[in-house]
């Protein structure tokens, strides 16, 4: 067998993250010669998914090596309980927690990518039912948990909604339905850079309380009034525009049995049958860029942290994975708390039937609007049917922007807590893992891909926070590959494979090593 050393490589991918994984599927029928690194020892970099052994392993790396990775602040805490009082946990293997759990929405670009690449069929996904409101308050009782419309039918059938309130919902749902180049309903103003709440009572009428419903379908990590409605409006249009597309009720999807961190393992399964080779437990240390001129076929050498030395032609991965590689921009980083909670209760009612005869979901997103310029909470809820967690249990993803008085994980821990006892008053929550992660936010800032060594290395950009897919990852692999493949007769068209001969639809069942 070849040594790494012994091939000069067509293209060296650090990191098995989504991007990275999603380039790598990419080029599994290229002919390139693929080398696909990572210093991790498990699949899906970022978008990891994890037993509680395995979490507990991550906690100890996030804290010996702070900068390592995208992550900081990383803790477990348990709580002692029983199966007589409430439940207690399964063993480490029941469980697959993901660092990931991305909501993809039916019309977002990566379903039919997934599909004309032939993959598919090597992924199971579910329904993400119902959005709610969480609201609470320090007067005894006055809690109250909503429902989210997701229809003109639910919203007609709201008894705590005016007649008043419908109607003017319903003027501000059919302008969404309108094709037009302007969502701007007036002058100066009245326009989309306007925050949303002020777009919403200027244009439509609608009244306060039903902002925080409507942004809730936006997923923004800020309130209605530090929002633009250029921000929220399209991605109210795509949270209703998806609805119905894969089943009644319903309009976004997650993938079982550990969110993005099974997209990475299935498409660095296909690219290492394609003849791709990956190699565990070893990143990036040094890439050296001689001065290089357009046309130029030199081979870049790559150090690895095992201390052996490489040949590529270009080398691809994220800031965290070519750390010595000098970045063309400062990509303005923010952080985010987020929280992975195990809940001793299934809160069956946050999962009701997508419609009537319809699927039960698998998914629930709950909006806990924001207090005292504080940003909201989001829990998103996820039932035993994911594979995440033993049957009469649930998983509870929170996250929040953090802001300056660093309360983020006190924010998600107190609406956590207040959320399951309201649903469920003997549940508990078994086991939290909270930490920091490191990113962009989608609302103020676009991910951009990073260009080195005239054009030979290649940076994606960091995550982004949103809470469903975002399609700009798409964009970004789409530009390396065609830098990878540029001129080449076999390239064919991105993401379009055709069965492989003697193969079903399903592919192969090799995995990477």
């Amino acid at each position: 067998m070849e040594k790494l050393t012994d091939v000069d490589w067509d293209v060296l991918i650090s990191g098995t993250g989504l991007p990275q994984s999603i380039l790598a599927l990419a080029l599994s029928r290229s002919g390139k010669k693929v080398l696909h690194v990572d210093k991790n020892d498990y699949y899906g970099g970022p978008e990891a998914a994890f037993s509680l052994r395995e979490a507990e392993d991550w906690v100890a790396k996030i804290k010996e090596a702070p900068g390592f990775t995208p992550f900081e602040s990383a803790s477990i805490s348990t709580t002692a309980s029983t199966e007589e009082d409430g439940g207690k946990l399964s063993s480490s293997r029941a469980y697959t927690l993901s660092l990931s759990p991305q909501l993809i929405y039916s019309r977002s670009r990566l379903i039919p990518s997934l599909v004309s690449s032939r993959i598919y069929k090597q992924l199971e996904f579910q329904a993400v039912g119902s959005w709610w409101v969480y609201k609470d308050s320090e007067s005894a009782g006055s809690a109250s948990l909503n429902r989210v419309p997701g229809s003109r039918e639910d919203i007609f059938a709201d008894e705590n909604m005016s007649n008043k309130s419908k109607r003017s919902l319903i003027k501000f749902l059919r302008h969404l339905a309108q094709p037009s180049e302007d969502d701007g309903a007036g002058e100066g103003d009245n326009t989309l850079e306007a925050p949303f709440s002020q777009y919403l009572e200027s244009n439509f009428q609608v009244p306060a309380e039903l902002h925080d419903p409507l942004i809730s379908l936006s997923l923004s990590p800020r309130s209605p009034g530090e929002t633009s409605s250029a921000y929220v409006v399209p991605r109210i249009k795509r949270h209703l525009g998806s609805i119905g597309v894969f089943g009644a009720g319903f309009g976004a999807l997650l993938a079982k049995w550990g969110g993005g961190a099974e997209i990475s393992q299935v498409g660095c399964r296909a690219c290492a049958v394609g003849g791709g080779v990956y190699v565990l437990n070893r990143g990036i240390k040094h890439v050296e860029v001689p001065a290089l001129q357009n046309g130029d076929d030199k081979l870049l050498p790559v150090q690895l942290s095992d201390g052996e030395t490489v040949r590529s032609k270009f080398v691809v991965g994220s800031p965290w994975d070519l750390p010595t590689v000098p970045q063309t921009s400062s990509p303005g980083y923010t952080k985010v708390a987020r929280s992975i909670m195990i809940v001793s209760s299934p809160l069956d009612t946050l999962f009701p039937p997508t419609s009537e005869g319809g699927p039960v979901p698998a998914g629930a997103v709950v909006f806990v609007p924001g207090t005292a310029g504080r940003a909201p909470v989001y829990l998103v809820i996820h039932s035993s049917d994911t594979g995440e967690c033993p049957i009469g249990q649930c998983v509870i993803y929170g996250s929040t922007m953090l802001t300056g008085d660093n309360e983020g994980q006190s924010l998600i821990q107190s609406a956590a807590y207040n959320l399951v006892t309201s649903v469920d008053a003997n549940a508990k929550v078994l086991w939290t893992l909270q930490y920091t992660q490191l990113g962009i936010d989608g609302a103020s800032t676009t991910q951009q891909l990073s260009v080195a060594g005239s054009g030979r290395v290649y940076s994606f950009g960091p995550p982004s926070f949103d809470l469903a897919f975002d399609d700009g990852m798409i964009d970004q692999v789409r530009s390396v590959w065609d830098a990878i493949t540029d001129g080449d007769a076999e390239r064919g068209e991105f993401l379009q494979f055709e069965n492989r001969e003697g193969a079903g639809e399903d592919g192969d069942d090799e995995s990477p090593e």
